[in-house]
């Protein structure tokens, strides 16, 4: 008869289709029955923490909720930062554990039901008779709240016999949120209107836009409006036409682009939450710029929004799409025209400057014969324009802004990024282009944690079987997962590949503190040898001295991936060269 832990597998394995963990005594019987009963794929890692990890880009990935697992105790704290992570970043998953027996604690046992707690997860516990529906409850509630959940199978239960496994119902998910109430309607209406009225409209979008798929819906409102584009790190690709789009706004932000961004007359964030460093802490829009925030959160998430509407980034996207029909498109200056279209009796292609138009960043004066919209009177192209850097920094080690930019020439298209974190994240954020949200994923960054890259590169290449999955990584993030370097290189065999940035220490830590005066013994690390590290386990390693030994990307993309290593770039980076958004960070800090 099926135990308690097949109907916990067998009734998980019909709503996700992949499972990371380690097998411990907690969960032998659970990965027993996925393993022999299941359609789910299993995917062992090497530290319980890559468990959760994997399970979190899987779904950053491809938007499917994944699973973890671990055994009790000592695996189960292993879990706890990464678990952290994933409530802070609003990702789904279920992290099935083994748990203390119901006849109580034993001296190895901790309390992990406060444990996860502690960090925002809520535990479901299985008994014998409510198995099955316990975990349906479990996979709704992560869905539901966009969270990740614990499901504990106690020891002394988790190999009874549970009889048939009953049908469980699929989980109940809530509608998407529409503006509800006067209120809303009547700050759709002035939204509208403002942007009816604007002479240099601007849209931003994060990922809680992308969540809601409102993508096609904000290329449609930007296109009416005549409006600039961009994104928070997060939702990097949203935007449908690339060619007005300003790229990342913050500190990963070109500054020609931030220039432009205050500027602008009204602003409409969609699905961002405008934390410090997508707001450039507190500088992103000029003091008189209106500012408008659609979001699922209860309020406004920044003092400078004027005016919020709580709904569904997609649903209240569309609403501000027929209203602005209803009015009729208006260009630059409030004339009405149809968006777009170049002046009369001229022949300027799009994006390049009229002779009658302002400086880029500037309306154009009153009475000019052209009423082009804002975004075809600026050089966008030119403003999201990242400084080129020098081949090798004044210390003589590779210059990171050099390297990055040569490595997005030699990137294939098809990539997915996925990063740990650090001072270097800056590198691939502001160099690297990605097609859309899902293919840059910063696991670590919403609980400011390093050492989750490795186990990323695992979720990641199973959510997206047909793409090559590029990490980005530290040195001291690298070492701190190098359990699941291993790992990495088996799950993306052929089709991965990581860039490590090694300057020999904890970047961002001496780049704040190192500056103030502190000792910096411990912000350094003995320059590490990735390349011998990957090696070891099956990898190709090179380590990256001078641009010319970027080749061997060139040519690795050329190979046949079914023959072809992991590949991975140990790039003897500069520590003297500071990121932009690091620069910020310490002017406010200074």
């Amino acid at each position: 008869m099926p135990t308690v832990s097949a109907h916990v597998a067998l009734t998980l394995a019909q709503h996700v289709d992949a499972v990371f963990g380690v097998m411990g005594n907690g969960n032998a019987y659970f990965l027993d029955a996925l393993e022999k009963h299941t359609r789910a794929v299993f995917t062992a890692v090497r530290h319980e923490q890559g468990a959760v990890v994997a399970a979190d880009a899987h779904f950053r990935a491809s938007g499917r909720i994944a699973a973890g697992t671990s055994t009790y105790g000592a695996g189960f704290t292993n879990t706890i930062t990464a678990l952290a992570e994933a409530v802070q970043a609003q990702v789904p998953l279920v992290l099935v554990v083994g748990d203390e027996p119901t006849s109580g604690p034993r001296p190895w046992d901790v309390d992990q039901i406060a444990l996860a707690s502690a960090v925002g997860a809520r535990t479901y516990t299985v008994g014998r008779t409510d198995a099955a529906a316990t975990t349906v409850i479990a996979v709704e509630h992560a869905l539901t709240y966009r969270v990740p959940v614990v499901l504990a199978i106690p020891y002394d239960v988790a190999a009874l016999d549970a009889g048939e496994v009953p049908e469980a119902p699929s989980p109940r998910l809530p509608s998407p949120l529409a503006p509800r109430g006067e209120f809303a309607e009547g700050m759709l209406d002035d939204i509208a209107a403002a942007l009816h009225d604007a002479e240099r409209p601007f849209l931003l979008a994060g990922r809680g836009a992308w969540l809601a798929g409102a993508g096609t819906a904000l290329g449609e409102l930007a296109a009416l409006t005549g409006a600039l584009t961009a994104s928070s790190a997060l939702g990097r690709g949203i935007f449908p036409e690339s060619r007005y789009d300003l790229g990342v706004t913050g500190g990963f932000g070109a500054d020609g682009a931030m220039e432009l961004v205050r500027t602008a007359d009204v602003a409409v964030v969609f699905g961002a939450s405008l934390n410090q460093f997508t707001m450039r802490f507190g500088e992103l829009f000029a003091p008189g710029t209106r500012v408008f925030q659609v979001d699922v959160a209860p309020a406004a998430t920044h003092a400078h929004v004027g005016g919020f509407v709580r709904a569904d980034a997609r649903i209240a996207a569309e609403a501000l799409v027929a209203r602005l029909t209803a009015l009729g498109a208006r260009g630059a200056l409030g004339t009405t025209a149809a968006l777009g279209a170049a002046p009369a009796g001229g022949d300027t292609a799009p994006g390049e400057a009229h002779a009658a138009s302002a400086a880029p960043g500037e309306a154009p004066a009153s009475g000019t014969a052209s009423a082009r919209p804002w975004r075809e009177t600026v050089d966008v192209a030119a403003a999201r324009a990242y400084e080129p850097g020098e081949e090798l920094a004044a210390d003589g080690r590779l210059d990171p802004r050099s390297a990055a930019r040569r490595i997005a020439e030699l990137l294939p298209e098809d990539r997915v990024v996925v990063s740990d974190g650090g001072h270097f994240i800056g590198w691939a954020n502001m160099y690297w282009p990605v097609a859309a949200p899902d293919r840059m994923m910063m696991v670590g960054t919403a609980f400011q944690s390093i050492g989750q890259g490795w186990p990323s590169v695992v979720g990641a290449a199973l959510a997206r079987r047909d793409a090559t999955i590029v990490l980005t990584s530290g040195d001291g993030g690298g070492l701190m997962a190098i359990a699941d370097l291993e790992s990495a290189v088996r799950a993306a065999a052929g089709r991965g590949m990581a860039v490590v940035w090694n300057d020999a220490a904890y970047g961002a830590e001496v780049n704040l503190y190192g500056l103030k005066g502190l000792a910096e013994g411990p912000m350094r690390i003995p320059e590490v040898d990735f390349a011998a590290f990957g090696a070891a386990v099956g990898a190709e390693g090179v380590v990256v001295r001078t641009l010319a030994d970027l080749e061997r990307l060139a040519s690795w993309t050329q190979e046949d991936p079914a023959t072809r290593r992991f590949l991975l770039l140990d790039l003897r980076i500069s520590g003297d060269v500071i990121a932009p958004y690091q620069q910020e960070i310490i002017r406010v800090n200074s």
